[in-house]
């Protein structure tokens, strides 16, 4: 039987268990995988630990996406084929689709033949980090050149998508960080701007890098009191995404700054663009065009094998990496 990682309570990184697990055949419209690497998000921290927006049912699977080998299709399967190499965008359900493991079953419509010159490690460090901020930034914000876009948690998987998407369609990106050992290499990957929040007035600099008028785009998954700092450093008219939880603080609602600014708040997350079909295909044609010319690509911090999933999720915790954390299988 294959080996999958699996939950049977909430709980810090060691309620990890790595089971012999029986896997059942791909359903209608499903495929099955040999995995050969997954991502790990810090959506499945908080999964994992009972903080997050969907709630797991014990024992759960948890992992948002891999790449793999088809090893099985279902029912009404056609965009793939046994022995298909493919990465997996992730799906609508962290806890019926899980991926963590020797073995995935996932729904065909979020699979994906990627260009063949990434290593497996690339590929399962694409998707997530890529639709979500091709999502907000690209269809949602329609971030466009001229703009300028703050990028905060900016050395996160996401944070680093967002300022290659940003550079590619020629917006100016304020990437942030809380000190500035990360600033040069947040330069070295595009980011126009850097500020160290923890040494710099954010909005200040903000103010500063954009002649006063403010950035029309901020990008975050940090709340707390960086919530109030955003809405200051915005333009009139400008949209601020919130797709995350990272900080602990309660987060004061800047009612003055969203009214006077007529700002737009947007609770977002990646499933506004899986769950729409014709969304999809754009972030998919958008995404391998990208990886194809070399605008888009994947940061891949650490590598950690299946065994050490309990360690890989502690380093996920740690707030160091840079990038993306894979497991290799």
């Amino acid at each position: 039987m294959p080996r999958i990682v699996r939950i049977h309570e909430n709980g810090g990184p060691e309620v990890l268990k790595i089971e012999d697990v029986e896997v059942p055949p791909p359903g209608l419209g499903e495929v099955a995988l040999h995995v050969k690497a997954f991502g790990l998000n810090r959506a499945e921290s908080m999964f994992r630990s009972g903080h997050y927006v969907e709630a797991p049912v014990f024992p759960a699977r948890l992992g948002y996406e891999a790449a793999g080998i088809v090893s099985e299709i279902g029912a009404g399967v056609t965009n793939v084929a046994v022995g298909d190499h493919v990465s997996v965008i992730p799906p609508l359900s962290i806890t019926r689709w899980g991926m963590y493991g020797e073995v995935a079953t996932v729904p065909a419509e979020v699979v994906v033949k990627h260009p063949e010159s990434l290593s497996w490690t690339d590929a399962a460090a694409i998707w997530m980090q890529y639709v979500t901020a091709w999502g907000a930034l690209i269809d949602i914000a329609k971030l466009r050149a001229g703009d300028a876009v703050i990028i905060t948690a900016a050395s996160s998987s996401v944070g680093l998508a967002a300022i290659q998407i940003a550079k590619m369609v020629g917006a100016t990106s304020i990437a942030t960080t809380r000190k500035r050992a990360k600033q040069d290499a947040l330069s070295a990957v595009g980011a126009d701007h850097v500020i160290a929040t923890a040494e710099e007035d954010l909005v200040a600099r903000v103010r500063e890098i954009t002649d006063g008028k403010g950035a029309r785009v901020a990008f975050d998954p940090v709340v707390g009191a960086t919530f109030e700092q955003l809405a200051e450093a915005m333009c009139e008219g400008g949209i601020l995404f919130e797709y995350g939880a990272l900080s602990a603080e309660p987060a004061a609602f800047p009612l003055f700054p969203i009214l006077a600014k007529m700002l737009t708040v947007h609770g977002y997350q990646y499933k506004q663009i899986v769950r729409n079909p014709e969304r999809l295909a754009k972030t998919k044609k958008f995404v391998l065009d990208g990886l194809t010319t070399g605008g888009l690509k994947p940061v891949v911090d650490k590598i950690f094998s299946l065994d050490q999933i309990v360690e890989a999720h502690r380093y996920l915790e740690s707030n160091q990496q840079f990038g993306k954390i894979v497991v290799v299988v």
